[in-house]
C-alpha cells in the first residue's frame, strides 16, 4: 500500500525555502506513529530539510544527482518508480514529500493522510489538488489551536475511489 502523508494549508502550501511553515507537535506525533517501521520515500530537498535521520524508518531519497552522498542505510533512487521498486512490495510505503513527488505519487497512491492547516501562508512548495472524483474522505478529526499549536488543523484520511 502506498500512502501519501503531508501537512498542507488551505491554499495547499507545504513550505517555503525548504522549511516547514508551522510547528504542530500533534502532527509530528501522528507522522511518527504512522511512518515508524516503514520505508519513507522523499525528494532530495525534503531529505535535506530533515534535521536528522528519522529513527526506525528506512529513508529512500529520489535524486537525479549521480554522485549524491547519503549516510549509511539511506537508499537512493533516480525516480519515484525506482524508489517504489526498492521498497518492500508487501508493506506500507509512505511518500513524505515534497510537492513534485506528491504530484507524481497521486496516480499510484492508495491513501492520503493529510493534516489540513487552517491558514493560507506564502509558500514555494504546494500539495497537489485532491480530485473528489478520485478520492473519498473517510476520516476527519478537528484540532483547535492551543498553547502548542498556532493554527487550527484537521487530520484527514482519503481513500482512492477507483
Amino acid at each position: 500500500m502506498i500512502t501519501i502523508i503531508a501537512a498542507a494549508a488551505e491554499n495547499n502550501a507545504l513550505g517555503k525555502d525548504n522549511q516547514m511553515i508551522w510547528h504542530l507537535p500533534d502532527d509530528f506525533k501522528r507522522f511518527r506513529q504512522l511512518t515508524t517501521g516503514h520505508y519513507i520515500i522523499m525528494g532530495r530537498k525534503t531529505f535535506e530539510s530533515l534535521p536528522k535521520l528519522l529513527p526506525n524508518r528506512t529513508h529512500v531519497v529520489i535524486t537525479r544527482q549521480k554522485d549524491y552522498s547519503v549516510p549509511d542505510g539511506v537508499l537512493i533512487a533516480g525516480s519515484l518508480e525506482e524508489a517504489i521498486k526498492i521498497s518492500p512490495q508487501n508493506e506500507s510505503i509512505f511518500i513524505i514529500g515534497g510537492g513534485e513527488i506528491y504530484k507524481q505519487s497521486l496516480p499510484i497512491a492508495d491513501t492520503i493522510e493529510l493534516t489540513r492547516v487552517q491558514t493560507s501562508p506564502h509558500a514555494d512548495a504546494f500539495f497537489p489538488e485532491i480530485n473528489p472524483d478520485q478520492w473519498q474522505l473517510t476520516f476527519e478529526e478537528f484540532h483547535p489551536k492551543d498553547e502548542k499549536h498556532a493554527f487550527d488543523f484537521s487530520f484527514l484520511t482519503y481513500k482512492k475511489t477507483s
